[in-house]
């Protein structure tokens, strides 16, 4: 059996997306979506999941947002599906999570500046992390990392560590 790679991803166009090991839990790549003219290059990004050749996926499963434009949330549908069809264009198996169950998993609230912490400590040679504005990167990245906790149980949150 070859090593498994989990894919995690932020969706959305200002999103991001992981890989994770879990056999090597201290590693971590975590990266922006690629995009063109603000909106996600998907012949880039299928380049990337051939690149890297995750074994699954884990994608948050999102919706609309209250008090979000007409223009926003179209553009943010549209992302969210490119990505998924991208998934499963690459036959990568995927499987959706919606942000309050992964959240809940780590005991964190919905300030996305939690996420960047926690990532931060999960990966402290990690540099990915280290703005601001990779709050997606982190969100991406922990994401993975609960694929790999509540999918592989082996390998729970300081069990493989």
């Amino acid at each position: 059996m070859s090593e498994i790679c989990i894919l995690g991803v932020d969706p959305g166009s200002s999103g991001a997306i992981a890989l994770y090991w879990p056999s090597a839990p201290h590693t971590i790549i975590a990266e922006d979506v690629p995009t063109v003219d603000g909106a996600i290059n998907p012949a880039a990004l299928a380049r990337r999941l051939e690149e890297a050749r995750p074994s699954v996926a884990m994608v948050e499963l999102v919706g609309a947002m209250p008090k979000q434009g007409v223009s926003s949330t179209f553009k943010f549908g549209v992302a969210y599906g490119l990505v998924r069809g991208v998934i499963g264009a690459a036959f990568i198996p995927m499987h959706l999570v919606t942000p309050g169950k992964w959240k809940k998993h780590f005991r964190l609230s919905s300030d996305k500046e939690e996420a960047r912490a926690l990532a931060t400590r999960l990966w402290p040679a990690a540099t990915c992390f280290s703005r601001k504005k990779d709050h997606g990167r982190a969100e991406a990245a922990l994401i993975a990392r609960y694929a790999a906790e509540t999918m592989y149980a082996d390998f729970r949150l300081g069990a493989a560590e």
